[in-house]
């Protein structure tokens, strides 16, 4: 029978920078589209991108991604390396290669939103004679790389929220909030993360499951040693400077020659949380977690883990990433992981949300303990709005990782603390995130209309000189 849930393997995925909504999500529909087509093979197509990928799409590379995506390339396999490079400036018509096609293309910036979702694609194709393959076929980006098509929208407006659908068994806990989560875990003895791999190996099986985290770790930390190592300025035309390299040199030495350590750990929780948007913002390979804005969190605070806890071992890191992606499911079950759709709230908020969970458990946190260390984390992020400068991921997104990795380990400490009750519960901030980005005012959400991104004066759609 089928089942709509998401999985720890969508939520936490591999792809590139510098946007889930903006960058994977849109080559995933463009992917999608030319499947859609079957055996027919276009020789022409034309892409509108409304809403806020038009208003942002340059300085998030929507438009190269979305061509990408068109001749072949997916999230895995693109690279910065590939042409058109990021910050190369794309004609609105033209024509490109892939490895499996090359075709003609047209790309159209019309920052009216469509009613359904402020991330709208709409693709139209036609073959070599010019004979119609399809017109008008929309797809919706919906945040962190996850994508819906016209009747997944639809359908979507009726449920919950959940925009993934498998063809298994019924999961054993299915579970779509905290309240529910917490009696699952009380009633059967479990861990969240135990709730979580039951279910997961339901869908695709433990090995398979077990596989997927372990490279997500890895690309993790390749993710982190790359940012640490790289040198250079961010493309984009802000002219922001990696501070990652500088930053773990100072800290190494100073580290070496200390004593006493104080707070070394928050400098180093930085450091990680830099080196990986920065990697980001150079378009370069990360894990959406549980998107790209806000990737910079989950592996800071595993880093920290990893570094300043003892005992953290690859079957930790799984139970960390199981215990998160319960709480990722949740927030995007009842509100939103789109920071087009409520703001940087459901971004950073998530991710420090679900960072703080993960790292409560591997303490021994008792599943109320994680769920309060989750609501801390996202309720001290309501209200966040979505501002990037010049349209780009980098400021202020690259800093609010940092902040956000920090919160993460502020709120996991001080849930370890208490004995898991709570007032406020992490559903009641969900409903709140969720009904406060239904209140926020758009140019406040992901468009580069409010907030720092006009404070500071800079067009939004800033190409390189």
């Amino acid at each position: 029978m089928s089942q709509n849930t998401v999985s720890v393997v969508d939520l936490f995925s591999i792809g590139i920078g510098p946007s889930s909504s903006h960058t994977v999500g849109p080559m995933r529909a463009a992917i999608a589209f030319v499947d859609s087509l079957g055996a027919a093979e276009p020789a022409r197509v034309k892409v509108e991108l409304r809403g806020s990928l038009a208003a942002t799409g340059v300085g998030h590379g929507t438009d190269r991604a979305v061509l990408l995506g068109l001749v072949g390339y997916t999230p895995q396999t693109a690279s910065a390396d590939v042409a058109p490079v990021p910050g190369e400036e794309i004609p609105s018509t033209g024509r490109i290669g892939g490895p499996e096609r090359s075709l003609d293309y047209e790309v159209v910036f019309d920052a009216t939103p469509v009613a359904e979702h402020p991330n709208c694609l709409i693709f139209s194709a036609w073959d070599a004679g010019g004979a119609a393959l399809a017109e008008g076929a929309e797809y919706f980006s919906v945040g962190g790389g996850f994508i819906l098509d016209r009747p997944g929208m639809e359908a979507k407006a009726g449920e919950s929220g959940i925009t993934t659908t498998y063809d298994t068994p019924v999961i054993p806990f299915e579970f779509h909030s905290a309240a529910e989560l917490m009696r699952l875990c009380s009633e059967h003895g479990l861990s969240i993360a135990e709730v979580m791999r039951a279910n997961e190996e339901a869908l695709h099986g433990w090995v398979v499951v077990r596989d997927h985290l372990d490279r997500v770790w890895d690309v993790m930390q390749e993710c982190v040693a790359r940012g640490l190592k790289s040198e250079g300025t961010l493309p984009g035309g802000l002219n922001v400077t990696r501070r990652a390299p500088r930053l773990h040199r100072l800290l190494t030495a100073e580290y070496e020659a200390s004593t006493a350590r104080g707070l070394d750990a928050m400098e180093w929780v930085n450091l990680y949380a830099l080196a990986v948007n920065e990697e980001n913002a150079a378009h370069g390979q990360i894990v959406t977690a549980p998107t790209n804005g806000a990737a910079g969190i989950i592996p800071a605070v595993m880093h920290y883990c990893r570094d300043f806890t003892d005992g953290f071992t690859p079957v930790r890191a799984r139970e960390f990433l199981l215990t998160a992606a319960a709480i990722g499911v949740i927030i995007k079950t009842n509100a939103s992981i789109s920071g087009a759709e409520v703001g940087c709230q459901g971004e950073v908020g998530s991710a420090s949300s679900m960072a703080a969970a993960g790292m409560c458990a591997i303490l021994g946190g008792t599943p109320q303990q994680v769920e309060n260390a989750a609501e801390i984390a996202l309720e001290h992020n309501l209200g966040l709005t979505c501002d990037p400068v010049g349209g780009l991921v980098q400021v202020p997104c690259i800093e609010r990782n940092a902040i956000g990795g920090v919160k993460a380990i502020n709120a996991a400490r001080l849930a370890k603390l208490g004995d898991g009750t709570n007032i406020v519960t992490l559903d009641d901030v969900v409903e709140t995130m969720a009904a406060t980005g239904r209140d926020m005012m758009t140019k406040y959400k992901e468009t580069s209309m409010g907030g720092l991104a006009v404070q500071l004066g800079l067009p939004v759609n800033i190409t390189e000189c």
